[in-house]
């Protein structure tokens, strides 16, 4: 599969797609800090199962399974704002 960069794909941010990859479901959060930015979405694949992704225009930092439960949501939560507080800012 080849990766790219494909703003074009019909969600609400410019992320990694890897060709026959899952497709997005939900886009949590936006950021950049210098120039970078960073994204979290969640997918969801043919078969149902979700995972939550944090990925850069190069490159998918974390990709884990996901289950739409409070405490996933409380994790993603967390990481933006351990980002934020390291001077990371909101991308509307």
């Amino acid at each position: 599969a080849t990766a790219g960069f494909y703003p074009e794909r019909g969600h609400n941010s410019a992320t990694v797609y890897v060709a026959g990859d899952s497709e997005p479901l939900a886009t949590l959060w936006n950021l950049a800090w210098q120039g970078e930015r960073l994204v979290c979405v969640v997918y969801r694949s043919a078969d149902g199962r979700m995972q939550l992704r944090v990925e850069s225009a190069e490159a998918v930092v974390i990709d884990e399974r996901f289950e739409l439960q409070p405490r996933m949501l409380a994790r993603a939560q967390a990481l933006r704002n351990a980002l934020k507080r390291r001077g990371w800012e909101d991308v509307p």
